[in-house]
């Protein structure tokens, strides 16, 4: 059986000839993607108004799952990423493939798919949680791309991968085109307009991923 190895950022970088773009204005379709504002009802500012109390006052003490339970999953409600009939969205799910002779495996926090029932098909965005910057004992970029190259590998087509990463308090997202792949500043959720721009990219990859992707086929 096949043993996958852990790679850092730079060993993926050199093993696949990727091209590391760093700012929110370094590719079309990053711009267009974070181009957005949105709105809450009169619920959803409750709730937001209530994480972001609570993000700003316990976050450094929180491990990973309690950052999961008590934000992010909230956050993910409030971007609207959540099943319909044409996708699912998947929690602590392995997505495995050979890319180009060689053997990547790891496990997204969360994904958004196609999928029948339990097994996810067609990836579309991933997602990487760690609950410190660039902890020694993982790197989350790194788990981010190797998703975006499975991915990549299994839809067999040339739409772009979209994802983002949270490490602590700070969210960036991400594009990979091809062998290119691009990077979001970071937004601070704790700063109240910070976390409604999260929100309103979430929902604006909702709206990407409806009105563009799926039509596009996978």
């Amino acid at each position: 059986m096949a043993r996958a190895k852990k790679y850092c950022e730079a060993d993926l970088i050199l093993l696949y000839d990727l091209k590391r773009h760093v700012g929110n204005n370094k590719s079309p379709l990053l711009i267009k993607w974070l181009d957005c504002k949105t709105e809450l009802n009169a619920g959803e500012q409750y709730i937001f108004d209530f994480i972001l109390k609570n993000a700003q006052e316990k976050i450094d003490g929180w491990h990973e799952e309690e950052l999961k339970m008590k934000f992010i999953s909230f956050v993910l409600h409030l971007g609207h990423l959540v099943d319909n009939p044409v996708y699912n969205t998947y929690f602590e799910r392995t997505v495995e493939s050979t890319v180009e002779e060689h053997y990547l495996k790891i496990k997204t926090d969360f994904m958004i798919a196609k999928g029948i029932l339990d097994k996810p098909q067609n990836p579309y965005f991933h997602f990487q949680e760690w609950k410190k910057h660039r902890d020694p004992t993982g790197d989350p970029v790194a788990q981010l791309l190797e998703a975006f190259l499975i991915a990549q590998e299994i839809n067999q087509n040339d739409n772009p991968i979209y994802g983002c990463t949270v490490t602590g308090k700070y969210w960036e997202f991400f594009i990979m085109s091809g062998k290119n792949y691009f990077i979001s500043k970071s937004y601070d959720c704790t700063e109240s307009d910070d976390l409604m721009k999260i929100i309103a990219v979430l929902r604006k990859f909702n709206h990407i991923l409806e009105t563009k992707l799926l039509k596009a086929g996978a």
